[in-house]
């Protein structure tokens, strides 16, 4: 199961990934509207040829197992909503990997549990007496998530008519060892031990067990792996499982998945990877040796008396270099020589800055380490908060009172509150004596606050916002939304902070509308409160105070490069690019600006290099560098000995928030995995399944021998334009630092564009003009995969559907999975070249019919 629900912080965790939707970064507009009269599948986003639900919300993939001739699909899904809630087992079965049909739940969350991720075995020996042999059982093995205490177990049910009914096993759980932390059973056949191999994740220790068992019921603690490889988030869905190398039955791998939230290669969900050797008993991981940074020129290690030309404001910094942790820190260790920079000086609470002198930029890289909190830059933030914009107050909650608002329920009470309430942390950055504060009674109460109707008549909606981060939408929301016609148009929430912060609508498309404000507290969980102050209309957006720790590289006055640690106390290596910035002048800062939970941020050793250090993240192995495949798991049994995998086609950043409905969620295009050695290395590598091309339409369009020079033009014309496509391509490497293909293309300048930097050997994909892209902060930006050119060429397979790309780089060592919600208009295809020129060999561009009926 994936953590958008249950770990070390539970609540908090769980809300987050349903949708971040914050203060700094408030929903525009609600999901796309459905008409009334859509056919199910022809939505605006519905892919074309991925699995998704008819209706409500879906996560990971669970259950793969291939049976009497179908691929089973079973999936985290709600059966009450198009939100995470409710987790149950929904069920799809596919004779192919590609045409599925959806069949009826399969295992239902109820009273006492839900039913998050795990396996499904058939049980041909029938081991566990649920089945006979002539009429084996499917027996899943699923992790039972106790609603009274919050335990994850594992427990089993079984099925005796291919899946299509079940029984929950009254025995279960089969192993509980009382952890809220312990899920995602991957259970496998291991022929040589003639035993059941249970793969489960210890999610917040990183670490992954295993279990073997002779029945299913009975288990025993083999081994354990981990932590190892990337650490900065939890670990989850484990899978492990044998492949050939380079076709090689002679020379067996073995390949361990761990999926990881945050703190994946592109931010937030990812699935990384291990290869090594299984004995039955325990995974060794292949020893990839100690990492040694670039060399350089140290510009600033903090191994002097003071900060020498740096300088301080605040507290948060000291007034000289720390030796390690501060009083009141825990260890801090990762850092080189005696000091570094670490501003929990006075704790967490306390803010500041510390910043290099100006400096002309004469290298390409800067390589430093970091740790400390996540809390990234924001663009448009300030560091001190000015006074508000100009414009009309809709309400400051100065006079005592509501005035003319209607409170429903008793969250409100029935005048503003003045500042912090019994029992409450302390409220902060409201203005006056007067704001609203749900917090009433404590969390458990709820209500609505609405203002009367007004006219909107200025660009923005400008407020402060605090508390609660449970998103209009959501099952409980703790939101302020924007009414037209009855319908929320706009929401936001606070971050599971008490500070208030401004946040900001853009209501130039709702010019002369009536609207209301509503604030809305239907949560009596943790953080199931509002804080809300000061609501106005402006042509002036108003700008937030900064919350990052963040270190960040300033040219021109402008943050132009940013980094954060992992919420964590251990430094590791980071990197800026300087080569763009070459012969300016930059600064180097570094920010605290936040008071809440791993609000610091520790820096050392600036090294001007010619290469980029890279981090452990960077340095780990990973199924997918897109933003978007998480949870990616494998078929048991699939016929030839294939090893099929697919992913939950999302990212827990802003799964909640995707613009999509009656659904929410896809599954990625089931790939077929291989171990082949590249550069000397054993990687993992993927190619979509050969279904796919079953869907190919006859007459693809064809573009050969095409030169390109520094410029973007239509591929081939309205031949290749579509929304459904499978794209494979071949460039010759000429000058040109960046060139590809843009799919998606028109509809007032959207793009999404697939491309390849010469100059850093990176395969890439910039979704920020992509179309829908601003109901998330950290939804629009580029994601890169290294990828070495073979023989001067650069090969490229890419699925483009109706609201994804994915694309396969080389031998399929460079995939990346991003989501795009572009205008259906936009359908062109387009070859670009920049600074220079590149040669497409060929190009062949085939219209993919909709694998729906």
């Amino acid at each position: 199961m994936s953590s958008g629900r249950v770990s070390r912080h539970a609540r908090v965790r769980m809300i987050a990934a349903m949708a971040t939707v914050c203060a700094l970064s408030a929903a525009p507009l609600a999901p796309q509207a459905v008409a009334a009269d859509t056919p199910p599948y022809s939505e605006t986003y519905r892919p074309q040829f991925h699995f998704t639900p008819e209706k409500n919300w879906m996560n990971d993939p669970n259950g793969l197992v291939y049976f009497k001739g179908e691929y089973h699909l079973f999936y985290q899904y709600n059966p009450s909503g198009n939100s995470w809630g409710d987790m149950s087992w929904g069920h799809a079965v596919s004779k192919d990997l590609v045409h599925w049909k959806e069949l009826p739940l399969a295992l239902s969350h109820d009273d006492n549990e839900m039913v998050f991720s795990g396996s499904a075995v058939v049980d041909r020996d029938n081991t566990t007496g649920f089945g006979t042999r002539k009429n084996p059982a499917m027996v899943a093995v699923y992790t039972s998530f106790d609603k009274a205490t919050g335990v994850q177990a594992q427990s089993l049910a079984h099925s005796t008519d291919r899946g299509r009914t079940w029984t929950k096993y009254q025995g279960s759980p089969v192993i509980d060892i009382g952890s809220k932390d312990f899920r995602d059973p991957k259970v496998q056949w291991h022929a040589p031990t003639k035993s059941w191999l249970m793969t489960v994740s210890m999610s917040a220790e990183h670490k992954v067990r295993f279990y073997s068992s002779k029945n299913l019921k009975d288990w025993e603690l083999q081994s354990e792996f981990g932590p190892a490889g990337a650490t900065g988030g939890v670990w989850e869905c484990p899978d492990l499982f044998p492949l050939a190398v380079d076709g090689d039955q002679k020379k067996i791998k073995w390949v361990l998945v761990v999926n990881i939230n945050p703190g994946g290669i592109a931010g937030g969900s990812a699935a990384q990877y291990f290869v090594g050797d299984f004995d039955g008993k325990k995974f060794t991981a292949d020893d990839k040796g100690a990492y040694t940074p670039p060399a350089g020129t140290v510009v600033q290690d903090f191994e002097g008396a003071d900060f020498g030309t740096w300088a301080t404001t605040g507290t948060a910094f000291g007034t000289v270099p720390a030796a390690g942790a501060v009083d009141g820190q825990g260890t801090v260790d990762g850092f080189d020589g005696k000091g570094l920079a670490n501003s929990f000086h006075g704790g967490d609470a306390a803010t500041g800055t510390l910043t290099s002198p100006s400096f002309t930029v004469d290298s390409k890289y800067l390589n430093f380490k970091v740790g400390g909190g996540r809390h990234p830059h924001v663009d448009g933030t300030v560091l001190e908060q000015g006074p508000p914009p100009a414009g009309t107050v809709l309400a400051d909650f100065e006079g005592g009172t509501y005035g003319d608002w209607t409170t429903t329920g008793d969250a409100f009470g029935t005048a503003p509150a003045t500042g912090t309430l019994p029992n409450q942390q302390e409220v902060s950055g409201f203005l006056g004596s007067g704001l609203v504060n749900s917090y009433l009674n404590g969390d458990s109460t709820t209500g609505t606050l609405t203002s009367p109707e007004f006219t909107v008549d200025k660009d923005y909606v400008n407020f402060l916002v605090g508390g609660g981060n449970h998103p209009a939408g959501s099952d409980n929301p703790t939101a302020i939304e924007l009414l037209v016609d009855g319908q929320v148009v706009r929401s936001a929430t606070g971050q599971d902070g008490e500070a208030l912060n401004w946040a900001s609508w853009d209501v130039k498309d709702l010019a002369g509308k009536k609207a209301q404000i509503k604030i809305v507290d239907g949560n009596s969980g943790g953080w199931g409160h509002l804080n809300v102050d000061h609501i106005m209309l402006s042509d002036t957006r108003a700008r937030p105070v900064s919350q990052e720790t963040s270190v960040n590289l300033i040219v021109d006055g402008k943050v132009v490069r940013s980094a954060t640690g992992s919420n964590s106390e251990t430094l590791d290596w980071a990197s800026f690019d300087l080569r763009p910035y070459a012969g300016k002048q930059a600064r180097i800062q570094l920010v605290d600006m936040n008071t809440a939970g791993w609000g610091h941020v520790l820096a050392d050793r600036f090294t001007e290099a010619d290469t980029a250090a890279k981090s452990v993240v960077q340095r780990a192995d990973w199924a997918d560098y897109g933003k978007d495949y998480y949870a990616a798991v494998s078929w048991e049994d699939a016929p030839d000995g294939k090893r099929y995998m697919i992913g939950w086609m999302n990212n827990w950043d802003y799964s909640g928030a995707i613009p999509t409905s009656p659904w929410r969620g896809a599954q990625s295009i089931p790939r077929e995995m291989a171990l082949r050695t590249v550069d000397g290395r054993i990687r993992l590598t993927s190619k979509p399944v050969g279904g796919v091309e079953s869907l190919r339409k006859k007459h693809p369009a064809t573009a050969t021998g095409v030169t390109v020079k520094s410029a973007s033009k239509p591929l081939i014309g309205p031949a290749a334009d579509g929304k459904a496509l499978d794209i494979e391509a071949t460039f010759s490497l000429k000058d040109a630092e960046r060139f590809g293909l843009k799919v998606r293309t028109g509809a007032g300048g959207q793009e999404t564009v697939i491309g390849y930097d010469a100059t850093t050997q990176e395969l890439y994909v910039d979704r920020t003009r992509s179309g829908a892209v601003d109901f998330n902060s950290t939804f629009p930006g580029v994601q890169t995969a290294p990828l070495k050119a073979r023989n001067g060429k650069v090969k490229l397979r890419i699925l483009v559907d109706w609201s994804s790309v994915e694309v396969f780089g080389g031998t399929g060592e460079a995939v990346i999975t991003d989501q795009i919600f572009p205008d259906p208009a936009g359908q062109g295809v387009r070859i670009f070249a920049e600074n220079g020129s590149v040669k497409l060999d060929k190009a062949v561009v085939w219209h993919l019919d909709s694998a729906h009926d």
